[in-house]
């Protein structure tokens, strides 16, 4: 399967956030450290649907904390939010995030969701987005032409991908004895989390390493987008049930499969 980002020839609609995006785009006149704001996730990667949450990335000048504080009190201001969960400050090392709620109850999904995900950092010396990884971004201001579109070091990805193929070789037979040594034990609460720790996610990280090797580190998010058609649902028939034990000897051996092509 070629290594590309997801199909980006469909324009996701976003009219449900049409105030969001005037907003947005009219920020930097408010807040005039912004030198960057775009949309990203979903809405330009693939996967968006009604109960997509809108993900923005600005950069700034100076320290992000200013600029963070002012849009945040924008927004409350003047879009409708219902609540907004602040990310711990240490989250982000040059800046801050945090989820803003445009309605009550997120979790109500007889309705289209209105949710945004909002990054600001300090501005890098130079600012780079691999398309491969994260789509094309949607820029809503960037007079200066700063934002590029360039590849991520593939030396160092490289290195990344290898490290974890040779990790998960050699912790094969630790990570299947700790599994099932918890189901022996019945301490089922401790076999599930081992068993997606230790089978499943780095078979996915393996798979993907093959399949999507530009995207090796997103984990379990857009597996029927970033993995051929209907390994997704193989992956999904191992997760934890009432058959954990034959679940997690399936996944070790599927780890064995993968293991010997890669390596």
């Amino acid at each position: 399967m070629p290594d590309a980002s997801p199909d980006q020839t469909d324009q996701p609609d976003l009219s449900r956030y049409d105030d969001v995006l005037a907003f947005l785009a009219a920020l930097p006149d408010r807040v005039p450290a912004l030198r960057v704001v775009v949309v990203n996730g979903s809405a330009v990667t693939g996967g968006w649907d009604e109960h997509s949450d809108l993900d923005v990335e600005a950069w700034c000048d100076g320290e992000a904390a200013a600029s963070y504080d002012a849009l945040l009190g924008l927004a409350r201001d003047e879009l409708p939010v219902d609540h907004v969960w602040e990310l711990p400050e240490a989250t982000w090392p040059t800046g801050r995030q945090c989820f803003v709620h445009l309605q009550p109850d997120a979790a109500d999904l007889s309705r289209p969701t209105r949710l945004l995900d909002v990054v600001v950092q300090t501005m890098p010396e130079r600012l780079t987005i691999d398309a491969r990884r994260h789509g094309v971004p949607l820029v809503l201001h960037d007079p200066g032409g700063l934002l590029v579109l360039e590849d991520d070091d593939e030396a160092q990805m490289q290195a990344q991908r290898a490290q974890a193929v040779e990790q998960t070789a050699a912790r094969r037979q630790t990570g299947a004895w700790l599994v099932e040594r918890a189901i022996a034990r019945g301490d089922l609460a401790e076999a599930t989390s081992l068993h997606l720790r230790f089978a499943v996610e780095p078979l996915v990280r393996l798979l993907r390493i093959e399949h999507c090797p530009a995207r090796h580190d997103f984990g379990l998010r857009y597996l029927r987008t970033d993995l051929p058609p209907g390994m997704a649902e193989r992956v999904e028939a191992l997760l934890p049930g009432p058959d954990l034990a034959a679940r997690a000897r399936a996944a070790f051996a599927w780890q064995d499969e993968v293991l010997r092509r890669l390596t």
